[in-house]
């Protein structure tokens, strides 16, 4: 979006309504159009984002854009440092690994091997250019140090909550050959240096005006939070397609649906599954509106994704008529919806490339690495993780 267009957004609503913060005289965007179904008012959340918005800088090679989670999530560890009873404490919460003079071991044992397998693959890259270090990295769907658990040890965990002391690291989706079953993609919801310009192609085929302007779920029911949309299909069709592809009922699930067709419609619903859905990141490039459906779970670079500016913040708890509101507002104000769209595919096309997510990765290990305090040494019984990529170049596969 152009410097422009942005300015021209922020002066029309301005102009519509005048304060940021609203208290007694309470600037409605409905009162300036009577003819409105929607008591919701948004413009004065979207005026004060994007007044405090600072934008992360284009290109940045020491993914400064995201460097305040790995200080944030180190943070309970600057003061003591990370011990050899800590790491033991951890061993058993996940899978253990070190990286010795840029070569890699791990435990025997993986939980999910292909999950390891697939950031095994990113860590042989970056391997050479950390410290001597050893971690536990957890492949599970949901963190392991809860705040009250009385566990001390470091864990990396994909997916955390504000009670979690875990530290996230960007999640083995990134680059993988599986993954969730969501669409009929050969490489699943992985290879996300493949999947990004896939999205944006098919994005770049359906500008906004050709967009259905409903709102689009497809997913299993993982959680209960989804229920009011998919009841609200279901009352209002005009308004919602949401459905189920996999049910714990006897009903039938609908078929899956590829996420690049996911990008015809507006408005795209993201909730959180077992723990942050990996739907996220795709969804936002389809240049749709996303809603994003509660806050509790976070990804590594959520944190930089800012609501109203990037997307439009629902309520976990938000019932069926408050999303009928919701989703007639965004038709009434067609404007705002597009210029959110267009902001939170830019932040995820610019700033969650597949660079971005080595260069976390590596500055990650490198501040973690500064916490150790003893040697790290060579654990007996270890398997060295093997450049798989240069076997299978030699083998000619």
């Amino acid at each position: 979006m152009t410097q422009p267009r942005i300015c021209f957004l922020v002066g029309a609503l301005i102009l519509s309504c005048t304060c940021v913060s609203c208290s007694k005289d309470k600037c409605a965007v409905n009162e300036h159009n009577p003819n409105s179904n929607t008591s919701y008012d948004f413009v004065p959340h979207i005026l004060h984002a994007l007044a405090i918005h600072r934008p992360c800088v284009i290109g940045d090679p020491k993914c400064l854009c995201h460097v305040a989670t790995i200080q944030r999530d180190l943070e309970p560890y600057v003061d003591k440092g990370i011990t050899p009873e800590m790491m033991a404490q951890s061993k058993r919460l996940g899978t253990f690994y070190q990286i010795i003079r840029g070569r890699i071991y791990r435990q025997q044992k993986c939980l999910h091997p292909k999950r390891c397998a697939d950031v095994e693959d990113l860590l042989l890259d970056m391997a050479s250019g950390v410290a001597d270090l050893e971690f536990v990295l957890n492949v599970r769907d949901w963190p392991q140090v809860h705040f009250l658990s009385g566990l001390s040890g470091p864990v990396f965990s994909y997916s955390i909550t504000n009670r979690h002391l875990d530290i996230m690291y960007p999640a083995w989706s990134f680059w993988t050959t599986t993954g969730p079953i969501l669409q009929h993609y050969p490489h699943g919801v992985g290879r996300w240096d493949w999947m990004r310009k896939h999205l944006v192609a098919r994005a770049s085929e359906l500008p906004w005006s050709a967009k259905r302007a409903i709102g689009f779920f497809r997913g299993s029911r993982s959680s209960p939070e989804r229920d009011s949309l998919v009841r609200l299909s279901q009352r209002r069709p005009d308004l919602v397609d949401a459905q189920y592809t996999i049910l714990a009922t006897d009903a039938d699930p609908v078929e899956k649906m590829p996420l690049v067709e996911h990008c015809q419609f507006k408005y795209l619903f993201n909730f959180r599954g077992v723990a942050a859905s990996f739907r996220l990141r795709h969804i936002l490039l389809c240049r749709s509106l996303v809603l994003h459906v509660g806050d509790q779970w976070q990804e590594f670079f959520y944190s930089q994704l800012k609501p109203w500016v990037h997307y439009v913040p629902v309520a976990s708890d938000a019932d069926v008529d408050e999303l009928a509101e919701l989703i007639l507002y965004l038709r009434e104000h067609d404007d705002l919806a597009e210029e959110i769209a267009e902001r939170g595919q830019q932040f995820i096309w610019l700033h969650l490339r597949m660079e971005d997510v080595q260069c976390y990765w590596s500055k990650m290990l490198q501040e973690y690495a500064k916490l150790l305090t003893y040697k790290v040494q060579r654990e007996p019984g270890l398997l060295e993780v093997s450049n798989k990529k240069a076997v299978q170049l030699y083998r000619g596969k």
